[in-house]
């Protein structure tokens, strides 16, 4: 374990950043890995690398997550093929008429959606992405919009595979130290208070859509609103439904139930698949059941009955065999570069794993943690250890099992809620500002925005949140309350978000307007 284990993942977000060509990118420092873990030979590093990536391939979980977003895309190709997404927008536009309201939109489904963050991309990006498109809201917005609601609800709940995940990490630490009389379930429901970062993103995300842009986001928001261009010119945006299945089968439109549908088909099943695979029709309970469930498969018979449903749509509508077949493949199409992309980031966590990137950051700190740091020196680690591997539940994965034992050997079980609300929070950031996350890809494609555009306008927004979440957790020694600590970084982050959208303003509008003056 040195320094040279996290030369990859820097080699992948610093190349992604100042070539905007994330598969470029990605595959670089996937070699790049392999010439240090070959000992520098760059052949034998190709190898290795094309290993690597037949690997992850072939793992079951990752060889099902591909199949189900292919899914995903061919029942999104359905529902825009079939009317669907028109007949949404001839249902909505009489209300929403303005771009802030259109944005409350994806806002308000992406807290609804809660039990799978995928799953919420999917339904809240199609349900959104035309109707704020009509309204010149740039993509970027729309994909930091869905990828800022879609992991913290999902981390949160009130029910979702990842709580159930969570839930099984904590009481597997429980159960490797022997605390007695901490109930795992409880034990988490403890720690939403303590969850910082996701709970700041949610109050982020109405503040800014009533507020001001700055940074990146705000050049983008005012390129879209002047030029009607929803992505900069030169970007690549990770999908295009309509440039690859070209105009609805039937130009006067589709019903809206073309739309509602196949969603309400992929959300049953996919919670019904949730339940059924871990064990619930064995007599679980709802928790147990999600603790134990194969995502993969679940949200894969979702993804299927989603797509047999906008078949059986179409051949009503009278596509044809023919057109629904194109339809299929045009579906596919939409996501080959979302699939390569996910392909070559898992490439890089199996990168990270063999050089042990993660045990070398949380090596180099724990030397300096104590009782009163440990909370924000978690917070840190998770942040670092999710950006370079792209993954927030492979940090909580290494995160959790050393992190609960050292908080309660420092603090007893009065410090677990608050240790357990910083790996989640730390985790959820690396997600939101990596571009190697499959999550951030996943915000990217259903948007339809460009992926690098979507991570560098998002990372400004990202790091207010998380410089508060800092400053809280260092500030719970002084101020025990988790609440009276929300309601402070609330108003705190309500203040600086108005202050960097009004020095913004100042700053590049106010030049502008004299110049037209």
């Amino acid at each position: 374990m040195d320094f040279l284990s996290i030369v990859p993942p820097i080699v992948a977000v610093v190349l992604a950043i100042v070539t905007r060509r994330v598969l470029f990118s990605l595959f670089i420092s996937v070699w790049v890995g392999g010439v240090i873990a070959v000992g520098g030979n760059p052949f034998s590093a190709v190898g290795i690398t094309f290993t690597w990536m037949k690997d992850v391939m072939i793992d079951p979980w990752n060889a099902r997550f591909l199949v189900m977003t292919a899914l995903l895309g061919t029942g999104a190709a359905f529902m825009f093929k079939t009317g669907g997404s028109e007949g949404l927008i001839r249902v909505l536009e009489k209300r929403l008429t303005t771009r802030k309201r259109v944005l409350f939109l994806p806002y308000f489904l992406g807290i609804l959606v809660f039990f799978n963050d995928y799953v919420n991309s999917v339904i809240v990006g199609n349900a959104s992405k035309d109707i704020t498109g009509k309204h010149k809201v740039s993509r970027e917005k729309l994909s930091y919009v869905l990828d800022t609601t879609a992991a913290p609800m999902a981390t949160i709940g009130p029910v979702s595979d990842w709580i159930g995940f969570q839930v099984s990490l904590i009481a597997a630490a429980v159960a490797s130290v022997g605390i007695i009389g901490v109930e795992p379930y409880f034990a988490f429901l403890q720690s939403i208070p303590w969850n910082f970062y996701a709970i700041l993103c949610l109050a982020a995300v109405p503040m800014i859509i009533l507020g001001k842009d700055f940074g990146p986001m705000a050049h983008a928001e005012k390129r879209a609103l002047d030029t009607g261009k929803l992505i900069a010119d030169g970007s690549t945006p990770l999908s295009s439904v309509e440039q690859d299945l070209g105009e609805p089968h039937r130009k006067e439109g589709g019903s809206v139930w073309n739309f509602i549908l196949p969603l309400v088909t992929l959300i049953s099943v996919s919670i019904w698949g949730l339940w059924y695979s871990g064990g619930g029709a064995t007599g679980k309970s709802m928790m147990d059941a999600l603790a134990d469930t194969d995502v993969s498969v679940a949200l894969t018979w979702g993804a299927f009955a989603m797509t047999a449903v906008g078949i059986i749509l179409g051949l009503i509508q009278g596509m044809g065999l023919k057109k629904c077949e194109d339809t299929l493949l045009g579906g596919i199409r939409t996501m080959l570069p979302a699939l390569v992309i996910i392909v070559l980031a898992w490439s890089i966590g199996t990168v990270t794993s063999e050089l042990g990137t993660a045990e070398f950051v949380v090596g180099a700190t724990e030397g300096w943690m104590t009782a009163a740091l440990l909370p924000f020196l978690i917070f840190v680690v998770g942040m670092f250890i999710a950006f370079a591997t792209g993954t927030s539940w492979g940090t909580m994965s290494i995160l959790t099992p050393l992190a609960i034992p050292l908080a309660y050997t420092i603090g007893g079980t009065d410090l677990l809620p608050i240790i357990i609300g910083a790996i989640f929070a730390g985790a959820i950031f690396g997600d939101h500002v990596s571009p190697i996350s499959d999550t951030t890809v996943m915000a990217s494609i259903f948007a339809g925005s460009d992926h690098i555009a979507h991570v560098r306008t998002q990372i400004p927004y990202a790091l207010v949140p998380a410089g508060i979440s800092g400053l809280l957790y260092l500030s719970y020694t002084l101020i025990g309350s988790s609440i009276v600590l929300l309601i402070a970084g609330i108003v705190i982050q309500f203040f600086v978000l108005r202050y960097l959208g009004n020095r913004h303003e100042k700053k590049y509008m106010e030049p502008e307007s004299r110049m037209s003056a």
